[in-house]
């Protein structure tokens, strides 16, 4: 078989999350991913923790499938190596500090007046223009920035969420784009300059707290794992443990009272008569639903669930998500190999019938690097040379 993106050569001049995260998109999808690091320690991601197998766990998440060359941009020929590079790429993809390839004139501009028809990554923290463009920006100072620190949390604490959510935005941002450039090039021949911030991706994922505090005057509370608008929605008690699940309709709130609760004074009681009314007396109406579901282990509370119809699942943390039968049943994992061993990885979410997801190994810190510059067309007696001048 072969993969959708097979022929494709993304120049990755990557570190962290962001782009790495949007790159192993392109590399799952059969794209060629050449990942530009550091000389020695390579991108500083692959020292964040050794909790997979020695392997930061992020890096192991996010560098499957690319090559790995090591150069030192502050050099002249580092920079010339990049811009060989990019000659031979589809895509260059770049996440570095603020202005940085401008100073080193490896900027989206310099590129595209050589090679128009090249497609163009700049992931930023804030975007072009405006008073912080030249901050940098991790997730969490994002996630603050763009406000989703204070809608995630309980009453009385904000809290940041769990994952990169801002790296993430903007990686899913930068992928989508590159594949919306791809059918733009195939179609009209014409490259593309893409910008994509971490604060407008995340933004737009704040929509509906916008939305809502736009026109009422007033954000949406922050409720925990509780919904802040709809009730009953979230976490409840049981006799083991906890379930979720959330009534979406007054259909199902009057079959959850009579099946799962089987209380038909809650149905008609006024205090509960709509979801505004739920939502003013959660304190009351989360007392009735955990008398009834004290009595019951989380399994019981589930089948009623299910024979009312109600949408609901189980509390995971996340060794039992790495065990949930869903996966091991729908053949989710796959065997990645490492520096220092295999370890386990999940298969692409998107399942694209008959054709390949490549899983290749994640790289060693420069393990292509003289495999990669051979095959631009230097010879040993240079490569050798650029090893001694500390350029790879």
């Amino acid at each position: 078989m072969t993969a959708a993106l097979d022929g494709v050569t993304v120049l990755a001049i990557e570190q962290a999350v962001a782009v790495p995260f949007a790159t192993r998109q392109l590399a799952d999808l059969g794209a060629r991913v050449i990942k530009v690091e550091r000389r020695g320690d390579g991108d500083f991601a692959r020292h964040y923790d050794t909790r997979a197998n020695g392997l930061s766990s992020y890096f192991a998440w996010l560098n499957r499938t690319k090559e790995s060359i090591t150069l030192d941009l502050t050099t002249r020929d580092g920079v010339a190596i990049v811009r060989h590079l990019a000659s031979i790429s589809d895509v260059v993809v770049q996440n570095l500090a603020p202005g940085a390839t401008q100073r080193l004139g490896i900027d989206s501009a310099s590129l595209r007046a050589e090679h128009p028809e090249l497609i163009t990554v700049d992931l930023t923290g804030y975007g072009t223009g405006g008073p912080y463009e030249g901050r940098k920006a991790y997730d969490l100072l994002v996630q603050a920035e763009a406000g989703l620190l204070s809608v995630t949390g309980t009453e009385d604490m904000t809290v940041r969420a769990g994952i990169s959510a801002a790296d993430i935005a903007g990686g899913m941002y930068v992928y989508s784009s590159v594949l919306a450039a791809l059918v733009h090039r195939w179609r009209t021949g014409e490259g593309t300059a893409i910008e994509v911030s971490l604060f407008d991706a995340l933004t737009e994922w704040m929509g509906h707290p916008i939305h809502y505090a736009m026109y009422s005057g007033e954000a949406p509370p922050r409720a925990g794992d509780s919904h802040p608008t709809i009730y009953p929605y979230g976490s409840f008690a049981t006799a083991d443990g906890r379930v979720q699940f959330g009534i979406q309709n007054e259909r199902e709130w009057m079959s959850f009272c009579m099946t799962v609760l089987d209380r038909h004074g809650v149905a008609g009681d006024p205090r509960f008569a709509d979801n505004a009314a739920r939502s003013r007396h959660r304190v009351e109406l989360a007392a009735e639903i955990e008398e009834v579901f004290a009595a019951l282990s989380t399994s019981d509370v589930i089948a009623r669930l299910d024979a009312a119809g109600i949408a609901n699942g189980r509390v995971n943390d996340v060794t039992a998500l790495i065990q949930h039968p869903q996966l091991a049943t729908r053949d989710r994992w796959r065997e990645v190999a490492t520096p220092s061993g295999p370890i386990k990885a999940l298969r692409p979410p998107a399942i694209m019938h008959g054709l390949d997801e490549p899983m290749g190994p994640i790289p060693e810190v420069g393990e292509h690097t003289e495999a990669i510059l051979a095959e631009l067309g230097y010879d040993r007696e240079q490569i050798e040379r650029w090893r001694a001048d500390s350029v790879i």
